[in-house]
């Protein structure tokens, strides 16, 4: 399995700690959050890492080229954003026919990974991706969802102020190969993956529920929190 790991955002919302690092660099302990990502996936066995770049980008390049990961990454550089979506149609060649990870690359998630992937395999037959969910401690801040039975998405609520419950999407999914042609059948290059991707799936969306630690390191609120909650996850 291949990896997609979003790293091109401008961070806003992180600022002023991104005005000068990219957010897929922000530390946390002192290690960058794509190394975090990189560390843990590797562990798992993915051994290939597509990492698009944008904002501030000479230096998540040098990240890389310094890292004892380089030799299993892909860069890729957008002259303008083209989402999450784009990114993955315009790097379709990198995907082939394989099913692949896609990771928001300012999210931090310990969990068992390999039994993320399990998830995937064990999936009911109609089902397309596979969705990390984590329980939201500020679920009105994130995309909540709703399952059936079979723990597969039948419903969104994004950001709602009263929503169902905090099960809440982690933007991590695993894809199958056969979202490249939805993408294509959109006919643009721009593409977001919560707006125009994930509507089209209701109900063969599989999920996972990552019930270890999952935070979006997107305000400085979470960032400093996520400084001492990562203690007890790492050696």
């Amino acid at each position: 399995m291949k990896a997609l790991l979003l790293s091109a955002g401008l961070g806003t919302r992180l600022r002023p700690i991104t005005d000068a690092v990219p957010k897929c660099l922000v530390p946390i302990n002192g290690k960058p959050l794509l190394e975090y990502w990189l560390e843990n996936l590797s562990k798992v066995g993915i051994d290939e890492f597509l990492v698009n770049t944008s904002y501030l980008h000479k230096q998540v390049e040098e990240f890389v080229n310094n890292s004892k990961f380089k030799d299993k990454i892909t860069l890729v550089y957008e002259d303008e954003l083209l989402n999450t979506g784009g990114t993955i149609l315009a790097n379709k060649e990198f995907f082939k026919d394989e099913e692949f990870m896609i990771i928001h690359a300012d999210n931090l998630s310990f969990c068992d990974f390999e039994e993320f992937i399990n998830s995937h395999k064990k999936r009911s037959k109609n089902c397309e991706i596979t969705m990390m969910l984590f329980n939201s401690d500020n679920p009105s801040s994130c995309g909540i969802v709703e399952l059936d039975e079979n723990d597969v998405v039948q419903k969104f609520h994004e950001k709602v102020k009263n929503p169902p419950s905090t099960l809440a999407n982690g933007a991590v999914y695993i894809c199958e190969p056969s979202i490249i042609t939805f993408l294509e059948s959109l006919g643009k290059k721009d593409i977001d993956f919560s707006n125009d991707v994930l509507p089209a799936y209701m109900g063969k969306i599989n999920t996972f529920l990552n019930d270890v630690y999952h935070r979006d390191i997107g305000t400085i609120e979470s960032y400093a929190k996520s400084q001492i909650e990562v203690l007890k996850y790492i050696k």
